[in-house]
């Protein structure tokens, strides 16, 4: 099983699971990328598909959810890791492109803050003060300009650089508009670089995927969010229940219509979403679908619906299993 690596140690941008076909074409490879946060179901999914079937060649490339649709909708890759829901302008692309491609959820996450494991102040932020922290025009410098009673010491920032998901959904949930961010901080794709950067920085601040807290935790210390209720902690039952709020979010794949079809590509993403796919995500750190939801997903697949359960309905005020239940063929 792949393990999220601790704090000084850094992750192949790649890994290949499995060994060509007797012809070695790319018929026996199944090519992966995008997010940086998904990257660990993919792999841990990939690993262990492996074992049933090593005559296929399964590839899993990280380069930020903006990156990873970029190769997809290029063709370059058969399936896209994302930490949020396609762009109205990547499907639009994606439409130009002549693509059509198939969205499924396959976890939820609780996007993480965290602080230096020494720092004994920072025992709850709210979303207000996390937006004043975090938006261009927030002025906060020092951990004084959050709250007075703080040190009056510099906040270092560390977070997601912009082709990520997880930068995507963080800005649009707390400062109010995806892609608005102060640009003062440390930006990486690869999370494990954020871990190392808090890790080593007393007064440092991050955000991250909830897996790379919980294998991390003996190294950071993470901050409650109180969005009006009350500080919550990022739990699998706070994550599942959505009252960690706003930062709890599913995760998804997106399979090209056209690969789908292909054995070696139908049977990896038969695998994902079967049975054992709801242990090998708790077991990397995130939280599973419902048996419910893996139903609904698995039909989605197997129906091949395509399209965004975004594009034509009204997704306001309405849950992701209401969204996966309404959706139609496309």
């Amino acid at each position: 099983m792949i393990r999220i690596l601790a704090a000084g140690v850094v992750p192949l941008i790649a890994i290949v699971y499995g060994c060509a076909s007797a012809g070695g074409g790319a018929s026996s490879t199944v090519k992966v990328d995008g997010s940086s946060t998904v990257f660990l179901i993919t792999a841990a999914m990939a690993e262990e598909f492996h074992k049933t079937r090593p005559d296929i060649r399964v590839y899993v490339g990280l380069s930020g959810t903006g990156g990873g649709f970029k190769k997809f909708i290029n063709g370059e890759i058969d399936i896209c890791d994302a930490s949020r829901f396609i762009k109205p302008a990547e499907r639009d692309a994606a439409k130009k492109a002549g693509m059509r491609y198939i969205e499924i959820p396959v976890a939820f996450d609780g996007l993480s803050v965290v602080v230096n494991k020494r720092n004994d102040f920072a025992n709850s932020l709210t979303v207000a003060e996390l937006k004043r922290i975090w938006e261009p025009s927030g002025g906060v410098k020092t951990w004084r300009d959050v709250r007075p009673e703080w040190p009056n010491k510099v906040i270092t920032l560390y977070g997601p650089g912009q082709d990520s998901g997880t930068f995507d959904y963080f800005t649009e949930v707390i400062v109010g508009k995806s892609g608005a961010s102060r640009a003062d901080y440390s930006a990486s794709e690869n999370d494990n670089q954020i871990v190392l950067g808090v890790a080593g920085d007393r007064y440092a601040l991050g955000y991250f995927g909830y897996a790379y807290y919980e294998a991390n935790r003996d190294q950071l210390k993470i901050v409650p969010i109180d969005a009006g209720e009350g500080p919550v902690m990022p739990t699998p039952e706070t994550i599942a229940d959505r009252s960690y709020s706003p930062l709890s979010r599913p995760l998804l794949i997106y399979v090209r219509r056209d690969a789908a079809d292909r054995p070696e590509v139908n049977a990896f993403v038969t695998y994902y979403l079967s049975e054992e796919s709801a242990e090998l995500v708790r077991e990397v750190g995130y939280v599973p679908l419902s048996d419910e939801f893996y139903e609904l997903a698995r039909n989605r697949f197997e129906d091949r619906v395509t399209g965004s359960m975004l594009d034509s309905q009204p997704s306001e005020g309405r849950s992701l299993k209401d969204l996966l239940s309404a959706s139609r063929s496309g």
